[in-house]
């Protein structure tokens, strides 16, 4: 992340400068006469993404300048060299400018060699530097986790990035597996992972002054999720390797405020399992415990992520947070209401809800708001047990799944819970086809208002 330079006069004098041009914008941003008789033989005309390199500098179309994050485009395209924009950006836009930057040379890189990038930009005046690489790295971390294949991203390697966290922030990561979990009386989480070779686990790291306000992050960590025994067809099962998503981004969140140093007790949860069939799999029709002591009818095995959030949750209430976050790649029904690039979420607190979403527009990192209504807890009523884990009918399946959990969740403080994609179908500016972090940015920038350093 050295692609960021400081401001300074003397970075300026050695930089190369970037006219950003508006969609037939026939001014051309102020570009010297040299690049703007460039553009008319190269047909250039602002189009977003569009870019030209001449002797006196970079011209940069932003289409109609809708795309906070079109600096993301120039990416790794750039010849090598130190760049800046020569337009002022205003002191809103500074930070995500920058971040816009960096995320232009993301590329997974794990399993294939790939050049570096190696264009730098001095940063614009105002911004912060260290937000902006805090931010990108944890969107990273995400793509980073959700892109590795399930061979490779299994609970123990998911439980080993858990632990890199905890060892960067000093504080130790407790691990429960296998059978151990009936011992520690996390039956959900044994249940839905005892099928597959790699053993299922529960991990928590605490960090943070014990005095300050508790916040409980939980994600859901399917690392390869293959339906059990109500199978997926091949379509469904294609992407199940970002069943994992929800832990990705409660390690990503965490890490961004471990180093922030928000004022804040942080504990976080996540359940760590695969969706396997064997001959001991978890079957359609099963009664089974959970840690809060309730019977849960498994109507589909399919709906897995639920059952282990469950355990999860419980587990952050008997901590008494004032505020827990729970992260999952839940339903397809959520895709359905909102397609892949909003994060739907559930909240019953207005307040919260109202500064998440400032912080979701500040940050160009959108999410949406979603209605736990309760009429629909009717459809998880069982005839043999004391609640179905699914809907007895086909309508409202994100709502009744986050309804489902809020029989978990914590009884004191707030509860938010967010129904994320954690996949870009379609590529963008920086945001390449693959795994992505939805909301990991407005909910650590609400944190930070609400919480401060």
């Amino acid at each position: 992340m050295e692609r960021l330079l400081p401001h300074s006069p003397s970075a300026l004098r050695d930089a190369i400068p970037i006219y950003c041009v508006r969609e037939k914008d026939a001014e051309f941003g102020g570009a010297p006469e040299s690049l703007r008789r460039l553009a008319g033989r190269n047909r250039f005309e602002g189009d977003a993404g569009q870019w030209l390199v001449g002797d006196e500098g970079v011209l940069f179309g932003i289409g109609g300048g809708r795309d906070p994050l079109i600096a993301a485009a120039l990416g790794d395209r750039l010849p090598a060299g130190a760049y800046y924009f020569a337009d002022q950006v205003n002191s809103e836009n500074a930070t995500l400018t920058c971040f816009a930057w960096l995320l232009g040379g993301y590329r997974f890189s794990t399993y294939k060699s790939l050049r570096a990038a190696e264009a730098v930009l001095v940063a614009p005046a105002h911004a912060d530097i260290a937000e902006a690489q805090r931010a990108y790295a944890a969107v990273r971390l995400v793509r980073d986790l959700v892109n590795t294949p399930a061979g490779d991203m299994t609970p123990a390697a998911l439980e080993s990035a858990a632990a890199i966290i905890a060892e960067n922030a000093n504080v130790d990561l407790n691990s429960i597996v296998g059978d151990d979990l009936l011992t520690e009386n996390y039956p959900m989480v044994h249940a839905v992972g005892r099928a597959a070779d790699a053993g299922p686990r529960i991990v928590e790291f605490v960090w943070g002054d014990p005095d300050a306000p508790k916040v409980t992050l939980v994600g859901k960590g399917v690392c390869f999720d293959s339906g059990g025994l109500n199978i997926k067809g091949s379509g469904g099962m294609a992407l199940m390797k970002k069943d994992m998503g929800g832990a990705a981004h409660v390690l990503a969140l965490s890490q961004m405020i471990i180093d922030a140093g928000l004022n804040v007790r942080l504990r976080t949860i996540a359940p760590l399992v695969e969706n396997a069939i064997a001959g001991n799999a978890f079957r359609p029709g099963d009664i089974l415990k959970t840690r809060k002591g309730i019977t849960v009818e498994i109507g589909n095995t399919d709906a897995e992520g639920r059952l282990i959030l469950g355990d999860a949750l419980v587990r952050a209430g008997e901590d008494d947070p004032e505020l827990t976050i729970s992260m999952a790649t839940l339903t397809g029904a959520a895709r359905v209401a909102v397609g892949p690039e909003l994060a739907p979420y559930y909240c019953d607190d207005n307040s919260l809800c109202a500064g998440l979403e400032k912080a979701a527009e500040a940050q160009s990192d959108p999410v949406w708001r979603m209605p736990l209504w309760r009429n629909y807890a009717s459809m998880l009523s069982s005839k043999v047990a004391d609640i179905n884990h699914i809907s007895s009918g086909g309508f409202a399946g994100s709502i009744t799944a986050a309804l489902f959990l809020q029989r978990f969740a914590p009884a004191t403080g707030v509860w938010m819970h967010f129904d994320i994609y954690a996949w870009r179908p379609s590529a963008a500016p920086g945001r390449p086809v693959g795994g992505e972090a939805q909301g990991v940015r407005a909910i650590f920038a609400m944190l930070a208002e609400r919480y401060g350093a």
